[in-house]
């Protein structure tokens, strides 16, 4: 059938599929609904007010997730964005950046939600290109030297939406860099560290132990959560860093809040024990998530698009030839499927070519997914 007619065929279905977020599907949901029932006795001290940056456990579970140690982690609510915004927020109300003048590299296509942040605080993002290997370090290094630039974004694995993971090399070098500006920082949002569907869990270097390598320990602020891990809306975020790197953040901490949900974060610490029963419950996830990215990855190949095929995460990245995103994504919506705005990987949603859509599989039940997938093939076909 000519792609046109069976668009129009399939307009006249009147689907409502919203596949424009990154969400666990109900079934990965319900892998730690068990959660819910695993405080069993609690001590007072958890009940009661104290231990604003967490209990011991929870920054010992982090830790190990994350290679790093227990002094070194502040554990939050539910929501490392939460622990982002308050940590850039800080950064600019405490005079090491300031708005209106510090600006901020943003390897792109890369998180939508990064950007909201210095938009809504007046910090300039400069876009730079991603790489496979992660951001380019080339132009990074030749912007480093401007002193108002204070900080870049860092997804570094499985990169949102492309899905890349930094190579050593990266990491190494973002470590070592020569910055103009006193109080630059890496903002590393590690959302993805154990989130693999295919092959071994990618390990890359810690960029606390490189930094320090270098004498910069202060210039990473590291972010993760149970987020994707447990149940999203009663999940454990932290920051890390190093004694100095965090002092400025503990300061506002001690006046922000008299302490934490400490009974969810017993509960996480009771559910999945050790960095073994993570990785036991990811596999889980694995399972689930594996056979939507091959669908994808499948309908895809045979289309005059490029794609990332990757090893985990939530996302994997299209492009598209020059002109075609927006027009791809319009005829999507207009046939009742929703995907992330094109643009909206990029600084300011301006995609400079109009090429990159990014997409989330893991919401949509199979039937779904492969509902939405024919929209966008017969879109791409159209466009």
């Amino acid at each position: 059938m000519n792609a046109q007619l069976h668009y129009n065929k399939i307009k006249g279905m009147n689907l409502s599929i919203d596949a424009s977020r990154g969400k666990p599907d109900a079934q990965q949901t319900a892998l730690s609904l068990g959660l819910l029932d695993a405080i069993g006795d609690c001590p007072p001290s958890i009940i009661n007010y104290g231990g604003p940056d967490g209990i011991p456990e929870m920054k010992q579970l982090f830790a190990d997730m994350l290679g790093l140690q227990p002094g070194e982690i502040i554990v939050g609510g539910n929501s490392s964005l939460t622990m982002m915004f308050d940590a850039v927020q800080t950064l600019v109300q405490s005079g090491l950046w300031q708005s209106g003048k510090t600006k901020i590299i943003c390897p792109s296509p890369g998180y939508d939600r990064h950007f909201a942040i210095c938009q809504h605080l007046d910090l300039e993002m400069i876009t730079i290109p991603m790489t496979p290997a992660g951001p380019d370090m080339d132009i990074v290094t030749s912007l480093a030297t401007d002193p108002n630039v204070g900080g870049i974004w860092c997804v570094p694995v499985f990169s949102n939406p492309q899905g890349y993971v930094y190579s050593a090399e990266t990491v190494k070098a973002l470590a070592a860099l020569k910055t103009a500006n006193p109080n630059f920082k890496i903002l590393w949002d590690n959302a993805y560290a154990v989130h693999h569907f295919r092959g071994l869990r990618p390990q890359i270097p810690c960029i606390l132990k490189e930094c320090e390598t270098h004498g910069h320990g202060a210039r990473p602020i590291i972010f993760s959560s149970f987020s994707k891990i447990s149940l999203p809306g009663a999940a454990v975020a932290c920051m890390a860093g190093s004694p100095s790197g965090l002092e400025v953040f503990r300061k506002r901490l001690a006046i922000q809040a008299i302490g934490p949900d400490k009974v969810n974060q017993l509960r996480h610490v009771r559910f999945f024990k050790n960095l073994h029963g993570i990785e036991a419950h990811m596999q889980k996830h694995a399972a689930i998530l594996r056979p939507k990215f091959e669908l994808v990855a499948k309908m895809l190949a045979p289309l005059p698009v490029t794609f990332t095929d990757p090893n985990g995460g939530y996302f994997l990245s299209m492009e598209t030839a020059p002109g075609k995103a927006k027009k791809i994504q319009t005829l999507c919506k207009e046939a009742g499927v929703l995907f992330t705005d094109a643009g909206a990987t990029f600084p300011y949603g301006q995609d400079p070519a109009d090429t990159n859509l990014r997409i989330p599989p893991t919401f949509l039940s199979m039937e779904e997914l492969e509902q939405a997938m024919e929209v966008l093939c017969l879109a791409i076909e159209i466009a």
